[in-house]
């Protein structure tokens, strides 16, 4: 469909169709704008190949961080108060004007309402819990997509299973892995959790262990203000009687086994396992996982503008993650 940018109409959905009547008396009465049928066929052409190539801002994300907030603040208190409405389901807190004309936030919320017109604010998401009204059944639907009765028959609480659908993150590597040799998930401070059931809708299920997130748990209380400082990424450090020179020719010997043994190469082939112990030997090897968890590399004021506590510390570490090439990280709000 021929569209003038700027005007209502369906943008390209159609073109597969040609140019139709209505399109030919929509050229012909553009000719007063001083636009030829040469000049909107070439107009069209350039929306074309930007939809397909896609203008500024399309496409180009190359990491997902997701904060959620579990067990935070209700959305009431932050950016869907309502109004008019019984005392019983009306925030506390008052109105403010966000950059977004009609869009109100409460004021918890004062510099977040200042980039709102930034960021796409959907207020409208629910859950299907075919009757099971409790936390577990949410989780696991917003993050896998799916409810939980096509893994449990009643749904309720119950750990985490191999038959379970994946978590979106899980999805998300294993059809767009990273580029660099990097720790493709990971989630932290915490896992997902709702009374004593650990990590529902937090793994890969299904698609295997490989794809599950590196989980980062340091040791210690939420509220411990130094919690972050005791991050342990050992896994990720060669150990200090294994240098360089020396892992080389460990993978080279891994190597000259497989050759050696092709009829065990084959039987564990469906298991990737080469891939697996390559990008293993590329994270220890290239240091750059090591280098992201390193906290104390960033100044005492950008720590401190994130927030010396649990929560803050690992939003910063999230975004030094994401630099580093980590395809999706998902930071769980603490206890």
């Amino acid at each position: 469909m021929i569209r003038i940018p700027g005007q209502p109409g369906q943008d390209l959905c159609d073109s597969h169709l040609g140019v139709s009547r209505r399109d030919v008396l929509r050229v012909g009465g553009s000719s007063m704008l001083g636009l030829s049928l040469g000049s909107m066929l070439q107009l069209q052409s350039a929306q074309a190949k930007e939809a397909i190539v896609g203008a500024g801002g399309w496409g180009k994300a190359k990491s997902v961080v997701l904060v959620y907030l579990q067990g935070g603040p209700s959305h009431l208190d932050l950016w869907d108060p309502k109004e008019n409405v019984p005392d019983n389901v009306k925030s506390a807190f008052s109105n403010i004007d966000t950059k977004i004309p009609g869009v109100k936030f409460t004021e918890n919320l004062p510099k977040l309402a200042q980039v709102i017109d930034k960021a796409t604010l959907i207020r409208s998401m629910s859950y299907t819990p075919n009757g099971l009204f409790n936390h577990t059944a949410a989780i696991y639907q917003m993050m896998t997509g799916y409810t939980t009765d096509k893994v449990s028959p009643s749904g309720q609480l119950e750990p985490p299973s191999p038959k379970d659908f994946p978590n979106f993150g899980s999805n998300i590597i294993r059809l767009k892995p990273p580029q660099e040799p990097m720790l493709p998930f990971v989630m932290l401070p915490r896992p997902l959790q709702e009374s004593n059931v650990v990590g529902k809708g937090g793994t890969a299920g299904f698609l295997g262990k490989a794809y599950d997130p590196y989980y980062l748990y340091p040791p210690g209380d939420d509220l411990d203000m130094n919690k972050m400082d005791r991050i342990n990424v050992s896994d990720l450090e060669m150990r200090a009687d294994v240098y360089g020179d020396r892992m080389k020719r460990r993978a080279k010997l891994r190597t000259v086994i497989n050759e050696g043994m092709p009829e065990v190469d084959r039987a564990v082939k469906d298991y990737n396992l080469n891939a697996y112990y390559d990008q293993a030997l590329s994270l220890i090897a290239s240091g750059r996982a090591r280098d992201a968890f390193a906290l104390e590399q960033e100044s005492r004021e950008i720590r401190d503008q994130y927030g010396r506590n649990t929560f803050g510390q690992s939003l910063l570490l999230a975004r030094r993650l994401v630099e580093a090439g980590t395809r999706v990280v998902e930071v769980v709000w603490p206890k």
